[in-house]
C-alpha cells in the first residue's frame, strides 16, 4: 500500500520532535501555536507552528512514484514477515493437516473445525447459521452462545468444501496471526506514529505476544482480531468531529462484521474503548467533553445499524433455544495470577512445559506472561513519556484491564487470598458473567503493543538529533532484549484418530437421510464432531462438545450434556468396565435411545475403537446383526426409529 503524504493522512497527528520535546498538559488546541503541544486521545497534536508542512513528502516530491513504490515495498515486506511468523507458529500442523491436531487443546480445535464445516453446510443448504440440531441431536446447539464465527465460516466456505474443515481451520488460525499483526501495523503507521519500524514492533507484539499465540491452541475466534485496530481508530476518528454520519456508518459496518466474527472480542474491544474514553476524561476533562459532542451522535448511528443487523442473533444469544447464562464454575477458575505478568508462557523462547504451570488456567489462557524485562521496559516507557497523554491513557487502560484479569480475589504467589479484587465489582453484571476472566489481559496486550510503537517512534525521532543518538540506540537494544524472550516457538502437534473411509468417501449417503442421525461408537462428543466435520455436517450426531444450559429450566452454563443410557453402556464396554452381557431392559433402552437421537444408523469403525470385538457383540445383541460397509460395521436402526 502507498503511504499518503502528510497533508492527506487521516492521522491523529504525532509530534515531530520525539519524546525529548514531549507535550505539556495544555488542554485547548487553539490556545497556542508554540511548541507546547496540546494533545489528543491517541497522541499529541501538532500545533500550526510545528506541524509538518502541507504538501507531499520530500521523497514523494522528488521521486513521485518512486517514493510510493518504496513504501509499498516496505508494507509488503512487513506483511511477509508477519506471514512467515504465523507459519512458524503453526508449522507442525501444516505437515499433515488432516492427520494432526495443532496445539494443546485438541477438543477446542475439533469444535471449531465443526463450526467451519457447519457454516459451509449452512451456506450450501440455506440453513440457520445461529442454531442447529446437527450436533447434540435432537436438542441442538445454540451457536451464538458458543463461538459464533459466522463471517469467517462464510468466507471460508469454498475452502472448506474443496479441502475440508481441517484445512480451513489451519488456514484461519494462521492468517489470524498475520492479519492481526498487519492490521495494527497499518493503523499505527497511518494514524499514530511516523516510524514504520516502530509500527512494525507494535504490530509484532499485538499479534505474537503470548496472548494470541496461546489462544492459537484452539481459539480462532479469539485470535481473529484483524478488525479491532480499525474499530478503535474509527471510535477515535468520531471524537474529532467532521463527517459524523459517514464515520458512524463506517464504524457500524466494522462492528457488525466483528459481531459475526467473535462477539467476545467485540465486547472486549468495546470495553477497551470505554476505558480509553474514561481515562482521557480523567486526564483531560475539558477536551474530553468537547470530543464527546460528535462522538455520542456517531455512536448512536453505529448502534442503530448494529441493532438492525444483530437483533435476531442477539435474541438467539440471550433468549434463544439452548442459550446459557455464565460459564461452568466460578470466575476465578479462568483467572490469571498476578505473578503471571512477570513469567514466561509455555510457547515462548524463554518459557517451557512447566514455566506457566499454576499461573494460568490452562495453556490456552496465557494472555499475560510478559516477563520481568518487558515490564521494566513498559514502565520505563511510561515514565519517560509521562508528559504525553497517549502514554498516560495507555498505561491506565493496560493496568486496569490487567487487574480485571486477576479475578474476584487477589493472589499471593499461586494461591488466592480472600481479599476482593476489581473483577468482584462487575462479576454479576450482564455479559461480564460470561467472559473468561483471563481474557481481559488481551486489552493489556494491545495497550502495551501501542505503547511500544509510540515509544519506538519517539526514539526514532531522537535519532535525528546528535545528542539523542546514544539514547535511541540504548532504547532500541532494551526493546529488542525485552521482546526476544516472549517471541513464540512453534505450537506442538499430535496425531488424530482417522475418520473412517465410510464417512470421508461419502458412503454414508446411502444409509443416512438428510437431517437424520448417524451414531458413532463409542458414543462421545469428539468422535461425533470429527465424523460430522469430515462430512461437512451432512448428518446429525449425538452429544458433542459445546456450552449449553444445565436443563430446560436451568440456563446455567455447562459443558455438553449427560449421555443417554446406551451411550454410557457402550463407553463402559469400551473402557473394560462392563462385560458384553445385555438383557431385555438394555435392548429396550437402546432402541428408545436411537429413537430419541432420530438415528438411521449406528456405526463402529474397524480401527481406533478399543475392545472392538466386545462392542460389536453388544451392538449385535442390541440391534441385530450388523453389516460390513467399507471400513465400518453398520447397524440399520430405521426399523426402530420410524
Amino acid at each position: 500500500m502507498t503511504a499518503p503524504a502528510p497533508d492527506t493522512r487521516d492521522r491523529e497527528p504525532v509530534p515531530s520532535g520525539g519524546a525529548g520535546a514531549a507535550g505539556d498538559d495544555t488542554p485547548d488546541p487553539a490556545a497556542s501555536t508554540a511548541p507546547e503541544r496540546p494533545t489528543g486521545p491517541t497522541g499529541p497534536e501538532r500545533p500550526a507552528a510545528t506541524a509538518a508542512p502541507a504538501g507531499p513528502r520530500p521523497d514523494a516530491a522528488a521521486g513521485g512514484r518512486r517514493g510510493g513504490d518504496r513504501w509499498r515495498r516496505v508494507d509488503a515486506l512487513v506483511a511477509l514477515v508477519y506471514l512467515a511468523g504465523a507459519f512458524w507458529v503453526t508449522a507442525r500442523g501444516w505437515r499433515d493437516y488432516d492427520g494432526r491436531l495443532l496445539g494443546s487443546r485438541p477438543n477446542d480445535q475439533g469444535f471449531n473445525e465443526w463450526m467451519l464445516a457447519y457454516a459451509a453446510h449452512a451456506v450450501s443448504h440455506l440453513e440457520n447459521p445461529f442454531f442447529t440440531t446437527l450436533q447434540n441431536a435432537p436438542s441442538g446447539v445454540n451457536l451464538m452462545t458458543n463461538v459464533g464465527m459466522q463471517l469467517p465460516g462464510l468466507v471460508l466456505t469454498p475452502v472448506t468444501l474443496l479441502f475440508g474443515a481441517s484445512f480451513s481451520y489451519l488456514l484461519f488460525i494462521t492468517l489470524n496471526l498475520a492479519g492481526t499483526g498487519y492490521a495494527w501495523y497499518h493503523v499505527l503507521s497511518r494514524h499514530v506514529v511516523d516510524s514504520r519500524a516502530a509500527a512494525f514492533v507494535g504490530g509484532l507484539f499485538c499479534a505474537f505476544a503470548p496472548a494470541l499465540v496461546s489462544h492459537s491452541n484452539g481459539h480462532p475466534h479469539i485470535t481473529a482480531q484483524w478488525l479491532v485496530p480499525f474499530i478503535v481508530w474509527r471510535v477515535i476518528a468520531l471524537s474529532r468531529g467532521g463527517r459524523v454520519v459517514r464515520d458512524g456508518l463506517v464504524l457500524g459496518g466494522l462492528v457488525v462484521a466483528q459481531f459475526f466474527i467473535s462477539l467476545e472480542i467485540l465486547f472486549l474491544t468495546a470495553l477497551g474503548c470505554l476505558m480509553l474514553v474514561l481515562a482521557y476524561l480523567a486526564f483531560r476533562p475539558r477536551d474530553a467533553v468537547r470530543r464527546l459532542r460528535p462522538l455520542l451522535p456517531g455512536l448512536a448511528i453505529t448502534a442503530v445499524l448494529v441493532a438492525a443487523a444483530a437483533a435476531y442473533p442477539l435474541w438467539m444469544q440471550f433468549a434463544g433455544p439452548q442459550h446459557r447464562v455464565g460459564h461452568p464454575g466460578t470466575p476465578d477458575i479462568y483467572a490469571l495470577k498476578l505473578g503471571s505478568y512477570v513469567r514466561f508462557a509455555t510457547q515462548s523462547v524463554a518459557g517451557g512445559p512447566t514455566s506457566a504451570v499454576g499461573w494460568a488456567p490452562n495453556t490456552t489462557e496465557q494472555a499475560s506472561f510478559y516477563g520481568w524485562s518487558m515490564l521494566v521496559v513498559a514502565f520505563g516507557a511510561l515514565w519517560w513519556l509521562r508528559r504525553e497523554i497517549t502514554a498516560r491513557v495507555l498505561g491506565a487502560v493496560g493496568i486496569v484491564s490487567a487487574l480485571l484479569s486477576i479475578g474476584t480475589t487477589w493472589t499471593s504467589g499461586t494461591r488466592r487470598t480472600d481479599i476482593p479484587a476489581p473483577f468482584a465489582l462487575v462479576q454479576n453484571l450482564p455479559v461480564f458473567d460470561s467472559v473468561v476472566v483471563a481474557r481481559f489481559a488481551l486489552i493489556t496486550t494491545v495497550a502495551l503493543g501501542v505503547l511500544l510503537a509510540v515509544a519506538g517512534d519517539r526514539l526514532a525521532a531522537r535519532r535525528e538529533q546528535p545528542a539523542g543518538r546514544l539514547a535511541a540506540r540504548v532504547g532500541a537494544v532494551a526493546v529488542a532484549a525485552a521482546l526476544l524472550p516472549v517471541l513464540p516457538v512453534p505450537l506442538e502437534a499430535r496425531g488424530r484418530i482417522p475418520v473412517p473411509d465410510f464417512v470421508t468417501g461419502g458412503a454414508w449417503h446411502d444409509h443416512v437421510a438428510p437431517g437424520r442421525t448417524l451414531v458413532p461408537v463409542p458414543v462421545n462428543g469428539m468422535t461425533s464432531l470429527y465424523w460430522s466435520s469430515a462430512a461437512v455436517a451432512g448428518f446429525a450426531v449425538p452429544e458433542g462438545y459445546f456450552l449449553g444450559p444445565v436443563s430446560a429450566t436451568d440456563a446455567t452454563g455447562r459443558w455438553g450434556v449427560d449421555p443417554q443410557p446406551t451411550a454410557k453402556l457402550l463407553t463402559a464396554v469400551s473402557d473394560g468396565k462392563r462385560d458384553t452381557a445385555v438383557g431385555p431392559a438394555d435392548i429396550a433402552q437402546a432402541r428408545a435411545d436411537v429413537r430419541y437421537w432420530k438415528a438411521d444408523a449406528v456405526a463402529l469403525p474397524d480401527r481406533g475403537a478399543r475392545r472392538h470385538d466386545a462392542l460389536k457383540t453388544v451392538l449385535d445383541a442390541l440391534y441385530g446383526p450388523g453389516q460390513r460397509v467399507d471400513d465400518v460395521w453398520l447397524w440399520d436402526v430405521r426399523p426402530f426409529t420410524r
